[in-house]
């Protein structure tokens, strides 16, 4: 099935509220069936079983699952939603990245998480324009009890500034499910607690510059699942070049070591891919 091209005018109104707040919500743009997709695939790792996290920042109630094209092929339609990519498209370089795609189920008793701004990690002095892009979509309803994650409108143009524990100007983002927020790397948020008897269950796609590093090493994470989606994930994974030559492998474009003319269906594609996965594991 042929993918809509985004609505021109909505993508403009929207990265105008975003260069205005640092982020911006958008209500509805996840079809019925998608969401019922992603919340299928979801469902295996999310049993009672499923860990919680490892420190107060994770979420000691909070169940994360990483390295979700590896697990949840649907994830693939909320990846490179083009809404979302439209706006991302202007937002970063050529040829970004795909740096986090992970969920998040918030626990009844779950505790606000501590302030923090995405790319944080890039250690580059602010005020600067965002080395990332984040987007959280609600899978549930995102509520002021049930954990709807907080920020601080502005903040994304900050310097050395800083939230407090309580800040007064905190928002909490609350969205009906299939809506997303998309949020700049620098916007300073928080995930909220949750004070309801239900869960609070989020996926986040976080898209960076050609030139940094990704938080999930998505070549290893995704790894030959990658020949099972579209030649735009497969770029954001990393099976692509940053001129003149960043993210080459031997010397050839990465691509070139796991399939020819992105088929995902051809044989040798897959004899190709395992062979160099099998090959990196016995020698790693």
């Amino acid at each position: 099935m042929a993918i809509a091209p985004p609505d021109s005018g909505r993508v403009a109104a929207d990265l105008e509220t975003f260069a205005r707040q640092g982020y911006v919500v958008i209500e509805g743009l996840l079809a019925p069936h998608q969401l019922d997709a992603v919340l299928e695939g979801l469902t295996p790792f999310l049993g009672g079983g499923a860990p919680l996290g490892r420190n107060d920042f994770e979420g000691l109630r909070t169940q994360r699952v990483y390295a979700l094209l590896a697990k949840v092929p649907a994830m693939a339609a909320i990846v490179e939603h083009p809404h979302v990519l439209a706006m991302v498209d202007t937002l970063l370089e050529p040829r970004y990245l795909l740096s986090a795609a992970l969920a998040i189920n918030l626990l009844p008793g779950e505790t606000a998480q501590t302030w923090h701004f995405d790319d944080g990690f890039y250690t580059l002095p602010r005020p600067r324009p965002p080395v990332s892009i984040s987007t959280i979509w609600a899978l549930d309803d995102f509520t002021e009890a049930n954990g709807a994650t907080e920020v601080i409108p502005g903040s994304h143009a900050w310097a050395s500034e800083l939230p407090s524990g309580e800040d007064a100007r905190r928002v909490p983002v609350t969205m009906p499910a299939g809506s997303v927020v998309v949020f700049s790397g620098t916007l300073w948020h928080r995930g909220g607690a949750n004070r309801s008897p239900r869960r609070r269950l989020c996926v986040s796609p976080q898209y960076c510059q050609p030139w940094a590093r990704q938080q999930e090493n998505m070549m290893l994470s995704v790894g030959r699942h990658a020949l099972d989606y579209s030649p735009r994930i497969r770029e954001m994974l990393g099976y692509s070049i940053h001129p003149p030559f960043m993210g080459m492998v031997d010397g050839m474009h990465p691509s070139r070591l796991i399939d020819s003319g992105y088929d995902p269906a051809s044989t040798g594609s897959r004899e190709r891919a395992d062979h160099f996965w099998d090959r990196d594991r016995a020698q790693g």
